[in-house]
């Protein structure tokens, strides 16, 4: 890899379902360093109506991180926004009409019926090549208020909405805005009949952009907030945070499958052509956008969020957890734990998880937890499965011979769950790094800016070379 300059530096803004974070990214051939300057919680509003993002909050804390970044390295030459998919916010004439909804809110199950009415899943597979998955944008925007949506004069996901005030531009970046279910999977271009079909108003979604290409330069106030030059650009990232985090899965060969592992577990394979099959619509596979035109071939696993909220759970009731210690006792455990299926619905909503294990357990005829330690085991035992599963039927599904797989994300620090999803495979897990979005972030800034330069082989490279990943060779399973 060769650059035109030496190194040069950047900001990330990289937003996750419980937190945000800002980071600051040099980065040039044989370089790749980043410094975390802010880190803020996202905890979701319930009020009367619904549960909701407090976005306006997060982007207060979002522009502190950046004036932090800016005071600490002047030099920071461009801003780049990821998060997670599907949320949006409405606006018109710039103004936002309250606060975006929370994908786990329960509205989206009337905006399912009420496409389903109108085209079933089989029919959308063929046009947008998604996963039916209840949240999706365009099943959200089927369960909002038809003289809502005439209200407004755009609708922005939410990288595009933070982009948007940055910049006072507003655009769709395409790897997030393939998750909408409303760009049509053969060319990443809108659906307009499709749009039209849904009675979604087709003014209200802005022009695409392209993960490398300029959304716009800092407005004057904005600069001026931020102690930056006018001069600094925001650049289109892969906004979606997957996309991001693929970016910098340090996969050297073809034959590898990836598991960016959070609140989500998204596992699948990089490939370079649509799957549309029969078999990838039975197993509820999706086809997102990537950058550089890449395919991820995936299907979202409900992931750590079952941990993350039994533990929110356990302490609300009075019992303080320290998560290593809880794992380190799970690992201890020697008597088979209960497997069950992290994908089952009832896992999705906010609420007590132990008592919806309880609940599966019981009308599976399975012998479920007891003690919190054997919670914690069953619920990554559960993962594991279901991460060894779909990595192998993500290489079927996507011709890919899958030889490995890599576990990118807050995932890769639990070493149990690296550990058993190696022994469930029978293939090695290569964890880290943790910080895959940030990096994916940065880089594709930095190549944009003349940093760096390359394919996205390149760019992997030099993740691999700068950021070794630990090896889970797999052992006969317990």
């Amino acid at each position: 890899m060769t650059g035109r300059r030496t190194a040069g530096t950047v900001a990330a803004v990289d937003l996750g379902a419980t937190s945000g974070r800002v980071i600051v990214g040099r980065v040039g051939p044989d370089t790749l360093q980043t410094t975390q300057l802010a880190r803020f919680a996202n905890e979701p509003v319930q009020t009367a109506d619904g549960l909701h993002w407090n976005l306006v909050g997060m982007y207060g804390s979002v522009t502190n991180g950046l004036r932090e970044a800016f005071r600490s390295d002047p030099s920071v030459a461009s801003i780049g926004v990821d998060s997670w998919a599907v949320d949006y916010g409405l606006l018109r004439d710039g103004r936002l009409l309250g606060e975006p909804f929370h994908y786990r809110d329960a509205r989206t199950a009337s905006g399912v019926a009420n496409t389903h009415e109108r085209m079933s899943h089989a029919e959308l597979f063929e046009r947008n090549g998604l996963q039916f998955l209840p949240f999706n944008t365009l099943y959200q925007y089927a369960a909002e208020p038809p003289e809502l949506l005439d209200f407004a004069d755009t609708a922005l996901l939410v990288p595009d909405l933070i982009g948007y005030w940055l910049t006072g531009e507003a655009r769709a970046e395409q790897t997030n805005a393939s998750t909408t279910g409303l760009l049509r999977v053969l060319d990443g271009t809108w659906d307009d009949a499709l749009i039209a079909a849904l009675g979604v108003p087709r003014r209200i979604l802005p022009p695409l952009i392209a993960p490398g290409e300029r959304v716009g330069a800092l407005r004057g106030d904005v600069a001026a907030t931020l102690g930056a030059s006018r001069e600094v650009q925001v650049t289109a990232v892969g906004s979606h945070d997957t996309a991001s985090a693929v970016v910098a899965v340090p996969m050297r060969a073809d034959a590898a499958a990836y598991i960016s592992c959070g609140t989500w577990g998204l596992v699948g394979v990089e490939v370079d052509h649509l799957v549309l099959t029969p078999a990838a619509l039975a197993a509820n596979f999706t086809n997102e956008g990537g950058v550089d035109r890449r395919v991820r071939l995936l299907h979202n696993v409900m992931g750590l969020w079952i941990l993350s909220e039994a533990v929110r759970g356990w302490e609300r009731a009075g019992h303080p957890i320290d998560l290593p210690t809880l794992l380190d006792s799970a690992a201890e455990l020697d008597a088979p734990a209960a497997v069950f299926d992290v994908n089952d619905p009832r896992f999705l909503p906010p609420g007590d998880m132990p008592e919806r294990i309880d609940a599966w357990c019981a009308e599976h005829d399975v012998a479920p937890p007891r003690t919190r330690a054997e919670y914690a085991r069953s619920i990554v035992e559960s993962l594991a499965q279901a991460f060894a599963d779909t990595a192998v039927l993500a290489g079927t599904l996507g011709g890919v011979d899958v030889r490995t797989i890599h576990i990118v994300g807050g995932g890769a620090l639990n070493t149990l769950l690296c550990q058993r999803t190696a022994d469930r495979a029978g293939l090695p897990v290569l964890a880290g790094p943790v910080e895959a979005t940030a990096l994916g972030n940065v880089l594709i800034q930095a190549r944009a800016m003349g940093f760096v330069s390359g394919s996205l082989e390149a760019l992997r490279d030099l993740v691999a070379r700068t950021h070794a990943p630990t090896r889970y060779e797999p052992r006969a399973s317990r």
